[in-house]
């Protein structure tokens, strides 16, 4: 599971709801719900990280099928992140001091509208609905998401102000978006060096 920083100051580590990706940096505000999703209906203040730190490389999971559900999620039309302006300016400073470092970031979200988590709980609740399952949750039974931790009703990427960012190219021994015990920051169940990175950049 990622560490988690938000602009305020404060580290937490193994929280649960959406955040067991190891390696991964959030950055959050619980400011405001931001409910839309195309350019044009954004509130303001919101920009593209394309046009702040144009070298942050995006894969914007959310907008295809390589997600825990298997399919596009409702509300995300294009593979672009968009964020509070704040957030994409302290986003760029991460990546000039990781590129410094010989190092790179990866956003795999960033602003997520309501109706794509309202679609994650959907999803959540529909047993049937397995596709996913193998690469995304295989030692954890669907039902079992929720009261796991796995899947939230609210999320603070409704606000704009949170983004999932990684260390492009590094090994932290599972997947984005692993429901499973082996997403947690200190699991002994992977690779020496998987577990090397999750500490180092817990700390970073």
């Amino acid at each position: 599971m990622e560490p988690r920083f938000d602009l305020a100051g404060e580290t937490r580590q193994n929280q649960p709801a959406m955040n067991h990706r190891p390696g991964f940096i959030t950055f959050a505000y619980s400011l405001f719900a931001a409910a839309c999703a195309t350019a044009s209906e954004l509130p303001p203040r919101f920009v593209r990280l394309a046009d702040v730190a144009p070298s942050i490389r995006q894969d914007i999971r959310y907008a295809g099928s390589d997600n825990f559900t298997g399919r596009p999620v409702p509300g995300y039309a294009a593979a672009e992140c968009w964020l509070r302006k704040e957030a994409a300016l302290a986003l760029a400073t991460v990546q000039t001091d990781a590129l410094k470092q010989g190092l790179k970031l990866v956003v795999y979200d960033c602003y997520r509208p309501q109706r794509a988590t309202d679609a994650f709980v959907k999803w959540a609740n529909d047993d049937a609905d397995q596709i996913a399952k193998d690469r995304f949750f295989p030692g954890i039974e669907k039902r079992a998401l929720f009261s796991q931790g796995y899947i939230s009703r609210r999320s603070s990427h409704s606000t704009g102000l949170a983004v999932d960012i990684a260390i492009d190219g590094l090994d932290f021994g599972t997947t984005f978006d692993f429901f499973d015990p082996r997403s947690s920051t200190n699991s002994l169940l992977v690779t020496r060096a998987a577990a090397t990175n999750r500490r180092t950049h817990s700390k970073s």
